[in-house]
Formats: structure tokens, C-alpha cells, sequence
């Protein structure tokens, strides 16, 4: 056979090459070990941690957002002109009202006061001579001794001088108001802001400028805003307090999150609409007897009223904030994930109020979110707040909150 083969022409062997080469990789491929068995070395159920949906009673709280604003400001203005000669407060100091702030130099002031005092005293004078000559002539007319004519002159002198005494005295009057003036004093009880005029400043009474600018503080107002629908409705829990004999409590959390120790109050009455956004502005009112709150402060403000029974919530964690809106994981009784959209109505604490997508009994996927996809098998374990999930070790780390989002409305 060897011998035949070498006879073959060059040719022929060439062509004979991959016939062999096939021969071969069969060969081979008959000794390969056989493929592993579907499923096996597959990784183990991801762990996340749940909570199974159980409804419950939650206040009925509505939070909306706030600005501080002083219930009265109160411009202090030069109401004559002069040079200020003392500036008699402290800067930030609560003052009552009446309290002496500035003295404008008053020696302008006081000399029209005594120019117009001896005004009244040549007045006075002119007035008596005149009720003098009129009862003399009075007797002299009975007995024909004068015409009528001198008596008629005598009785108009006396009535311009007792109109020249009153025009005095009126001046007067004029001249110490002006001199009351240059003391310049509190119009309102409150806390003043820093000077705008230091001493030696020359001010005039048609100054646009302020001297100074005091603000009560307490109690102080919240200015809220809010749509015309949710003031509707936010009115209506209000009025139903009254009925059903619960007190709508207002509580107001500043900016560092805590809550302010007194209640405050809303004011309907203060309510207008905004004609460039058409929402509505109210306002609420808190004491201030620490000044604590000061003017331009952001807060919010959270109206409780009752209770919300048969209340849905979820730790706020285990929703995730899409294009289409809210969405929860759901692990079913075959342990695979599902999604399930949600509607949100508000905050309760760390958790969302859900409106719907959710009944009692589902479980809902708080952590390990970033392990579970949709149609995965996972290995469920109950969450527990504020620390690793039971039973499952090396859990990933609670996410923290998401930050409040605006509530979703049916």
C-alpha cells in the first residue's frame, strides 16, 4: 500500500490532504469529554430583603412648602429735614414702640415755636383792644352818641383779631409738631435692623431712604403656596376638623428637618391668587417668642388632621422613580421578581403612601433592588429598618432614602 501511494502523482496527493485532515478531527472529537448538564453549576438565587404589605392607620398629613415673613415692617423716615445729631438704639436690639431712635437737631424747630408764641402774644393783645373799643361803642350807639356805621367797623376789628389769635395759635401748633418731629421714635414694637444714616447725615422729609427698618417677629406669618384644587381641599379638612370634633394641628420643620415646638394656625382670610401663576397664597401664623424664625427663612408646614385608615406604605427605598411613573419589585409565591407600577399620594415618614398598585399580603423588595430583574429567581428574607436584613448575610447596605418627590395625583 505504501508502495501504491508513493506511485501517486503530485497531484492526486494534494487533493488527498483534506480527507485526511477530516479523519483526524473526528477522531478527536470522538475523545472529547461530554457537555455538562443544563442547569448545572448555575449561580444561586440572589438574597434581597422584603416586607409583606399590611395596611394600617396613618395621620392625615398634608406638607407644603413655606417662606417666613414678618407680620409687620415698619420703614422709620425723617418726617423734617435737619442734621442727625445721636443715634439712641443698639443695632438688632428689640425696641417697644415710642422708643427715642434718632434726634434731628432741633434748634431750627424750636426758634419757629417762639416766633409763633409771640405771634399769639401781639394776637392776643390786638383782640383785647379790639373786645374793649366794641363794648364801649356798644353803649354809645344805644344813646345815639356814635353812628352805626363806627359801631358795625368796631364789631368786624374784633372778630380779625380773635381770627388772628386762632391763625396764631394754629401756627404754633404747626411749629411743635415740626419740633416733636426731630425726635424720631419707634412706630411699632419689634427688632431693628442695622442704621442707614450714621451722625452728621443731613436728611430731609421727602427722603426716599429709610433710616432704619424694624420688624415684628412674634408672632411671625408663613407664606404658603399652593394650587387652587389642593386649597379646596386642604379648606374642606379644615371645616371637617370642626365637625368631627379633631383638631387640625399645624406643625412647622425648618430647614436642618426639625420640627418647631410651637403650633401655629392658617388664615383663610389672608388667601389671594397669584395672577402670574394662578396659585393660591396663604398663610399661616406661629408664635415666635424666641425669634427663632427670621424673616426669609424656608420651612414647611404640615397640617394633621385625623387619621387615614386602611393606609398602604412602603419604606421609601423600595420605590424607583421612572419616566412612566413609580414602580415597585414584587416576589411571588415561585420566588421570581415581577414589577408592579404604583401611584404615591404623599409622605408618611420614611415610607411613601401608596394609592394603588399594592394589596395586603404582596411582598415587596426593599433591598438587593440592583440584583433583582425582572423574571430572576431570588432568595427573599425579611427586611428589618435601620440595619441588615435577617438571614441574610453580606446583604447589600440599606440604600438611603430618596428624596421627597412630588406627590402623584389620580
Amino acid at each position: 500500500m505504501k508502495q501504491n501511494t508513493m506511485n501517486l502523482s503530485p497531484v492526486v496527493r494534494l487533493l488527498l490532504i483534506p480527507t485526511v485532515i477530516a479523519s483526524l478531527l473526528t477522531a478527536c472529537g470522538e475523545n472529547k469529554p461530554a457537555a455538562p448538564a443544563a442547569g448545572a453549576g448555575a449561580p444561586p438565587p440572589a438574597n434581597v430583603a422584603t416586607i409583606i404589605i399590611a395596611s394600617e392607620e396613618v395621620a392625615n398629613v398634608t406638607e407644603l412648602p413655606g417662606r417666613i415673613d414678618a407680620i409687620r415692617n415698619a420703614e422709620v423716615r425723617a418726617r423734617v429735614g435737619g442734621i442727625v445729631q445721636r443715634r439712641l438704639f443698639n443695632e438688632g436690639s428689640e425696641i417697644r414702640a415710642g422708643a427715642t431712635l434718632y434726634q434731628i437737631d432741633p434748634a431750627p424747630f424750636q426758634a419757629v415755636v417762639s416766633n409763633a408764641e409771640a405771634v399769639i402774644a401781639r394776637a392776643e393783645a390786638n383782640l383785647g383792644q379790639a373786645n374793649t373799643r366794641l363794648n364801649r361803642y356798644r353803649a354809645l350807639v344805644e344813646t345815639n352818641a356814635i353812628s352805626k356805621q363806627e359801631f358795625d367797623d368796631a364789631q368786624s376789628a374784633q372778630k380779625l383779631a380773635a381770627a388772628d389769635v386762632a391763625a396764631a395759635k394754629a401756627s404754633l401748633d404747626t411749629a411743635k409738631l415740626n419740633l416733636s418731629y426731630a425726635t424720631v421714635t419707634a412706630p411699632i414694637t419689634g427688632r431693628i435692623g442695622r442704621t442707614l444714616v450714621t451722625e452728621g447725615a443731613l436728611v430731609t422729609a421727602n427722603d426716599p431712604t429709610a433710616l432704619a427698618i424694624i420688624q415684628q417677629l412674634d408672632p411671625i406669618y408663613v407664606t404658603l403656596t399652593q394650587s387652587s384644587v389642593e386649597m379646596a381641599q386642604l379648606r374642606e379638612k379644615v371645616s371637617q376638623s370642626g365637625r368631627h370634633s379633631v383638631k387640625a394641628k399645624l406643625t412647622l420643620v425648618t430647614e436642618d428637618g426639625k420640627a418647631y415646638p410651637h403650633a401655629g394656625q392658617l388664615l383663610f382670610s389672608e388667601a389671594t391668587v397669584d395672577p402670574n401663576s394662578s396659585s393660591v397664597i396663604l398663610r399661616a401664623q406661629f408664635p415666635n417668642p424666641e425669634r427663632t424664625l427670621l424673616p426669609g427663612m424656608y420651612v414647611r408646614v404640615r397640617l394633621e388632621q385625623g387619621t387615614r385608615p386602611n393606609t398602604i406604605t412602603v419604606p421609601q427605598q423600595a420605590v424607583m422613580r421612572t419616566a412612566d411613573g413609580s414602580m415597585v419589585m414584587t416576589v411571588d409565591a415561585e420566588g421570581k421578581v415581577t414589577p408592579r407600577p404604583v401611584k404615591t399620594g404623599g409622605a408618611h415618614g420614611t415610607h411613601w403612601i401608596v394609592i394603588s398598585g399594592l394589596n395586603e399580603g404582596d411582598q415587596v423588595i426593599v433591598e438587593g433592588l440592583q440584583k433583582a430583574k425582572p423574571g430572576a429567581t431570588v432568595k427573599a428574607s425579611p427586611w428589618s429598618p435601620g440595619g441588615a436584613p435577617s438571614g441574610t448575610a453580606g446583604a447589600a447596605p440599606t440604600a438611603a432614602p430618596s428624596p421627597a418627590a412630588p406627590s402623584e395625583k389620580k
